[in-house]
């Protein structure tokens, strides 16, 4: 018997009756140095998801320019964000893992709830193994990116299903691809945003900026643009904002090829000239604040509005472990128990 392949002799073929919740996270670094970085760049940057060009000049562009380079310039970066707690994103995960077990404990379920991420510690590979040892015959899979998009929601998808191939005995899965409308995660979201208004005013405009990702991925049919926007007029909707009180923008863009639009960074420079000079930013397609929140919106792109001539900017944080998210997890988990 493989350690795939399923029931003990203990356990007996009627012997899993468990279910699971799997969270999935992108990933973090083990540490904020430069080996460190290397070792998650390396592996996130190979991912054919990720990176869709061919795999040989890809290999020669990523081994010799990126990973010589890059790793020291990331690891800057993340020190100025680490934590006595380590890595925010995988801190504010565990928190959002142990909340939501909590939960479902309190409201009767007798589930485990558990985190992966795609990159990184805590992989999936190992999560589901652990999970298989559990004698868990049910896995409901929430990736944690509300927009799905191949290069995110389509890869955790590979990782688990490379990992179930494994297997001779195959749990029932549930994977949740999407929730960027569902009704809990818009009017938690604009809850959030709703009481930084009321605590910092209403500003001149409200960015709601979403991670980048390249225009050929919308071209080849990738609905995670269409969905950005969905999420937004959702969210706006429910806010009561008019046409010019709000824009979508997007971050985190990477290489030369055009990116979706308009940058949040540009728009940044641009909005002080056009009159607008108090702004405050939320970021929907991140559940917890990491380097792209925390550094390059709270920092990099702060900096770019006042330099231009903003007199006010606020970064509006991600919903994290706020109990109004932890209770849309639920709810999102609940109906395939």
């Amino acid at each position: 018997m493989t350690k795939y392949s399923g029931l003990t002799k203990q356990q007996g073929h009627s012997g899993r009756n468990k279910t699971a919740v799997l969270l999935v996270n992108l990933g973090t670094p083990e540490a904020p140095t430069t080996q460190a970085v290397r070792r998650y760049l390396r592996e996130f940057l190979s991912d054919p998801r990720v990176i869709e060009i061919p795999w040989l000049l890809w290999k020669i562009i990523l081994h010799g320019i990126i990973l010589r380079i890059r790793p020291a310039k990331s690891a800057a970066l993340y020190k100025k964000v680490w934590r006595d707690t380590g890595s925010p994103l995988l801190h504010i995960s565990l928190q959002q893992t142990n909340k939501l077990d909590k939960l479902l404990q309190a409201q009767g379920y007798n589930v485990n709830v558990n985190l992966a991420m795609r990159y990184g510690n805590q992989s999936i590979a190992s999560v589901m193994q652990k999970i298989h040892r559990q004698g868990v015959d049910k896995v409901i899979v929430l990736p944690l990116y509300p927009q799905y998009a191949a290069p995110t929601t389509g890869s955790v998808f590979d990782a688990l299903a490379t990992e179930l191939m494994r297997w001779r005995y195959l749990p029932s899965v549930h994977f949740i691809h999407t929730y960027h409308q569902h009704p809990v995660f818009i009017e938690t979201l604009a809850a959030s945003i709703q009481d930084y208004f009321e605590a910092y005013g209403k500003p001149q405009r409200l960015i709601l900026s979403y991670h980048g990702m390249p225009q050929r991925n919308l071209h080849l049919g990738d609905p995670y643009y269409c969905f950005c926007m969905q999420t937004t007029q959702s969210v706006v909707a429910k806010l009561g904002l008019k046409e010019d009180e709000y824009m979508s923008t997007f971050q985190s863009r990477f290489g030369k090829a055009a990116w979706l639009q308009p940058y949040t960074d540009v728009t940044m420079a641009a909005l002080p000239d056009q009159g607008v000079k108090h702004v405050a930013l939320v970021c929907p397609a991140f559940s917890a604040d990491c380097l792209e929140t925390l550094e390059e919106i709270e920092g990099e792109n702060r900096e770019i509005f006042m330099n231009a001539g903003g007199i006010s900017f606020h970064y509006i944080p991600a919903l994290n472990d706020n109990d109004q998210h932890i209770k849309m997890m639920a709810d999102l988990v609940k109906p395939y128990f």
